[in-house]
């Protein structure tokens, strides 16, 4: 076996070890091997990560806008220039296509920094007036300071982007934490980034869930933002209650998918297949949850178990839609759903691991489902696509709108008047009309209810990393 490689926390713009040496196992999901160790951060690196991220604050803080915006735009180009190097590490390390990464991250991650960057400049607040006698008021919006951030292992380089692109855009300082399971290529963004932005601005710190939680209880951070599941989300909106810090959540979905008796049902299927079963399902607003009117019911399921036994699962340099699930217990979360399904339920396609090395699981269609079932309510993670039918609009509102997460969701229908209806009634942050999953830099990416609270992208995402002050000054001099 050759020697594993090992990668370093970042901190004040040096690669350093976790202060007492220890360390994790790296996985390729696609061979189930270890081939890096990653340091287990713990209170001291901690310390050194915040300590440093505080010290780069004021200075970063007091550039003005067009100058975090130079920098910003130097990071994108340089992640373009680098880009085959950050495919084959975020390849290896999450065993996605290397194909589907290159023309599926990269465009959109360069696209959102450059967002950030152009509207840095556009920070204001409201205009001046006198409101009271002899008084004029005026509105700042600053920086909140440091942060906090924790990315999931669905999409480790995107989501790296969507918490430090904005947080720095605003004059924020970062401290952010890769998944325990995925921290490669952020580590390499690290190694980008550190080259071109002032030591201490952007900080990587490796580490497990306690690493995590020693961040959000840290007295230094200004603000927590995490990406990840409910119960993380609660964990950390505890924790930083302690301190009053702000919390940005963006956490679990179960996205409906409500596809009415008028639609093209090849074209729709075509569509929601791949909306469903793309990074193997492991998208908080992945097309998993589908809702068919009962008398398309029958045709739509068979030309989906078509569709999925048409999709190919495997390596990430074959010809394959998705890779492997992310680690051993993803593989057995997604396992299990399926071995507790009721009897009622049918597996019209799939329901089974694929292959016996690395953590492969086939496409699945589930059919004959009830809305208080398990896998109806709770987020799989994995390439499964359950199918329920109703009857109306009214039964169809019912049941998309009958689950605790409200991230996602979409209405497939050539009624123009039933989806604006639709886009009304369901209760989530995103509605896509006959289409499920494309994102803009320049639009919102958030959820209600037990999916979190705050928006990621747009400039919405500035919300959470400024803070509004009001100055007033009289004018009697």
């Amino acid at each position: 076996m050759s020697e594993l490689r090992r990668f370093r926390n970042h901190i004040n713009g040096e690669f350093r070890d976790a202060a007492d040496g220890r360390t994790t196992e790296v996985i390729n999901p696609a061979t189930g091997m270890p081939y890096a160790t990653a340091p287990l951060s713990a209170a001291a690196d901690v310390d050194a990560a915040m300590a440093a991220a505080e010290a780069a604050f004021p200075a970063w803080r007091d550039l003005v806008p067009g100058a975090h915006q130079k920098y910003l735009l130097k990071i994108a180009d340089a992640i373009e220039a680098r880009a085959e190097e950050l495919v084959a590490v975020e390849s290896e390390n999450t065993g996605k296509p290397l194909g589907l990464t290159r023309s599926e991250e990269i465009p959109p991650m360069v696209d959102q920094i450059r967002f950030f960057a152009g509207a840095a400049r556009m920070l204001e607040g409201r205009s001046a007036g006198e409101y009271m006698e002899g008084m004029t008021s005026i509105i700042r919006r600053e920086p909140v300071g440091v942060c906090a951030q924790v990315a999931p292992w669905n999409y480790p380089m995107m989501m790296a982007v969507w918490k430090f692109a904005p947080a720095i855009a605003a004059g924020n300082t970062v401290v952010l934490k890769p998944s325990d399971t995925t921290p490669a290529s952020t580590v390499l963004l690290a190694e980008i980034i550190g080259e071109i932005l002032p030591k201490g601005v952007f900080n990587v710190i490796c580490g497990d869930r306690e690493t995590g939680r020693m961040m959000v209880e840290h007295p230094t951070p200004a603000m927590a933002s995490i990406t990840g599941s409910v119960r993380a989300g609660m964990q950390v909106a505890e924790s930083a209650a302690k301190d009053v810090k702000r919390v940005h959540l963006e956490l679990g979905g179960k996205a409906p998918v409500v596809v009415f008796e008028d639609v093209d049902i090849a074209k729709a299927v075509a569509d929601i297949s791949v909306a469903g079963f793309f990074n193997a399902g492991q998208d908080c607003t992945a097309a998993t949850r589908v809702l068919v009117q009962q008398s398309i019911h029958d045709e739509f399921v068979a030309a989906l178990v078509k569709a999925a036994a048409e999709t190919k699962t495997g390596q990430p340099d074959d010809d394959v839609l998705y890779g492997p699930l992310n680690n051993p217990n993803q593989l057995k979360q997604v396992s299990g759903f399926i071995e507790r399904l009721p009897a009622h339920a049918k597996v019209e396609a799939g329901g089974h691991r694929v292959g016996d090395k690395g953590y492969f699981y086939a496409p699945t269609v589930i059919s004959g489902l009830k809305q208080d079932d398990e896998i109806i309510q709770n987020e799989v993670f994995g390439p499964v696509i359950t199918v329920q039918s109703f009857t109306d609009e009214r039964q169809a509102i019912e049941y998309a709108n009958g689950v605790e997460y409200a991230l996602a969701s979409s209405v497939w229908t050539k009624d123009h008047a039933r989806a604006m209806r639709l886009s009304k009634a369901l209760d989530f942050g995103c509605v896509w009309i006959n289409t499920h999953i494309p994102l803009v830099a320049e639009m919102p990416h958030g959820g209600f209810r037990k999916s979190g609270y705050g928006k990621d992208l747009s400039a919405y995402g500035f919300d959470d990393y400024t803070r509004i002050k009001h100055v007033m000054t009289s004018l009697d001099g």
